[in-house]
């Protein structure tokens, strides 16, 4: 069995006997994939008390958790784990059963060919930027530690958000990391296992949506990115059955074969 969900935010706790009582029947061959956004690889340098408790919990889960990585992830400390080959693809266990799924690969969970493919940009970042000049410049919400003019940037936001209405921000290293997006050569490895296995799989998996179906969804809102103009490659090359996507906080059907899942448990093999 496979089953999916949206974003957790480092909060699995849908996933408990009470909330998701399927798993009672379930394996450590049996699947729940969480579709990026996972939250539990964020502390700064080490794990910290609230990741150990949930990532135990989830061990003792009697299935196996994976997740693809979204855009709020600790890229530094996640990165940092060990490369593994599991399935057919690369992964990092964070435990034995919680486990990795790193963008570009093909993997093979019991007989279900699934291509994975994590990372989204931040849609929720504003900082000193309008959101017209956001648009237009990605990195304008980002605060740098090594910016001379950072300690002030931040008091001024803390004192606005404080005073007058909150316009989110991220800092480079502590809550934002460039990783996020896509890396050319992530990229190529995606494509090039789609290739080795003819551009067919049966589901695919990812946090960010492809540039025509974000379009569909959401009518405009959204800016094309690098991710969606890359997933929109990759979706008008391969041939799938379903294609599931976290990221938009949303739990419904965009097309035929493209479902958009945050607090849904959805079986889908």
């Amino acid at each position: 069995m496979i089953y999916v969900t949206g974003d957790i935010h480092g909060n699995p706790e849908r996933l408990s006997n009470e909330n998701f009582p399927e798993q009672k029947e379930m394996s450590r061959n049996d699947y729940v994939v969480i579709l990026g956004d996972f939250g539990l690889v964020w502390n700064k340098d080490t794990e910290s008390r609230h990741e150990k408790h949930w990532l135990d919990w989830l061990e003792e889960r009697p299935f196996t958790t994976l997740f693809v990585d979204g855009n709020h992830e600790n890229f530094d400390r996640l990165n940092a784990y060990p490369e593994e080959e599991w399935q057919g693809g690369l992964v990092h266990k964070i435990r034995p059963h919680v486990i990795h799924l790193m963008r570009g690969g093909v993997f093979t969970l019991d007989a279900v060919k699934v291509f994975a493919f994590g990372g989204a940009p931040s849609h929720d970042i504003m900082g000193l930027a309008s959101r017209e000049e956001l648009q237009e410049n990605y990195a304008a919400g980002i605060l740098d530690p090594e910016d001379p003019k950072f300690r002030k940037k931040k008091a001024m936001l803390k004192q606005e958000n404080k005073y007058f209405y909150v316009r989110p921000f991220r800092i480079k290293g502590e809550s934002w990391w460039p990783q996020e997006l896509a890396s050319e050569e992530e990229k190529e490895r995606g494509l090039a296992n789609l290739k080795a296995h003819g551009f067919k799989v049966d589901l695919i998996f990812s946090h960010e949506a492809p540039e025509s179906v974000v379009a569909l969804g959401w009518g405009g809102r959204f800016k094309p990115s690098t991710q969606s103009l890359y997933l929109e490659e990759v979706r008008s090359k391969t041939k799938y059955i379903a294609w599931l996507f976290g990221h938009y906080h949303e739990n419904r059907k965009i097309t035929d074969k493209e479902l958009v899942v945050y607090e849904q448990i959805v079986r889908v093999w």
